[in-house]
């Protein structure tokens, strides 16, 4: 059994063991390390219209504050369309987004350069040309959003509905409880949030291959990962006044408890899923005795 190494001089020391290893952080939310790095990029990219705004005529001013809102717009909606393409990705089923972000953000690019480029040049046909090809390369630079749903097909359209709100709640949780964990700055409750959250995800990829498992897993999908939110959030704002090692024993118990509690329905909900399909190839394979006798 590997134990994580530590000793007295070992940054978060603890002789406490894995007993299960630390899975890689699931890409949802997260969008490829050059993808958010460009992302980042546009936010920075319309601050010098900031400072060109003042000292210019009114009618100049303002549409150079309108093109720096629609830059900054265009890159919070480029990056949360990253987010959402990152999540559609790592997820056997999912609804194409309703709102097609990055391609909103391209639009906006596009309109923003035109205003900032109009304010500084004569006549309109090269900021058009300059909005175009903004446009244009970030279209190129970050593609378009998905415009389809994904694993529903032959699926009841009905529970494929229910498994994706559930899970988009589940996910919810998650994200509340890593954002939270966070402001503590404790690296080794940070990593076993992260081992939870994979965990947890296990079960989501498991009712979203069986839709029949969800009234199952309703409960562990809502009111323990809610439950799991909001004692991380308690946690937090115990441990941020100060040290606090009683809390975060206990906080570090719930979380084994949870990870303990999920794995062991996850198995259950995939033995059950094997008895179904073991029931259906006997009825079948009766089915052909027969008709194979008659």
């Amino acid at each position: 059994m590997a134990k994580r190494f530590g000793g007295d001089y070992s940054p978060q020391a603890t002789h406490e063991s894995s007993a299960t290893p630390i899975a890689p952080s699931h890409k949802l939310a997260k969008a490829a390390l050059g993808d958010r790095f460009r992302a980042r990029l546009l936010f920075i990219a319309p601050v010098p219209l900031a400072f060109k705004a003042f000292g210019r005529d009114p009618l100049l001013l303002t549409l150079t504050v309108v093109a720096f809102g629609l830059l900054v717009l265009a890159a919070w909606l480029t990056r949360e369309g990253l987010r959402a393409q990152a999540e559609y990705d790592a997820r056997q089923v999912a609804r194409r987004p309703a709102l097609p972000r990055k391609m909103t953000g391209s639009a906006l690019t596009g309109i923003g350069v035109f205003l900032a480029a109009f304010t500084g040049m004569g006549g309109i046909l090269g900021p058009v040309a300059l909005g175009f090809v903004a446009a244009a390369c970030h279209f190129i630079a970050f593609g378009p959003d998905p415009f389809a749903d994904k694993g529903m097909e032959g699926m009841d359209r009905f529970q494929a509905d229910r498994v994706a709100r559930a899970i988009e709640s589940g996910e919810a949780h998650l994200e509340a409880m890593r954002d939270a964990i966070s402001r503590a700055g404790d690296r080794m409750l940070t990593t076993r949030v992260e081992r939870f959250a994979s965990t947890a995800r296990n079960m989501f990829r498991t009712v979203e291959e069986d839709p029949r498992d969800l009234t199952a897993a309703r409960k562990y999908l809502g009111v323990y990962l809610k439950g799991a939110s909001e004692a991380t959030i308690q946690y937090v704002a115990i441990a941020t006044r100060g040290s606090n090692a009683q809390a975060r024993n206990k906080y570090k118990a719930l979380l084994d408890d949870l990870e303990s509690g999920f794995a062991t329905r996850t198995e259950k909900l995939l033995e059950d899923g094997q008895d179904n399909l073991d029931v259906e190839i006997e009825v079948l394979r009766e089915r052909l005795a027969r008709d194979a006798a008659s």
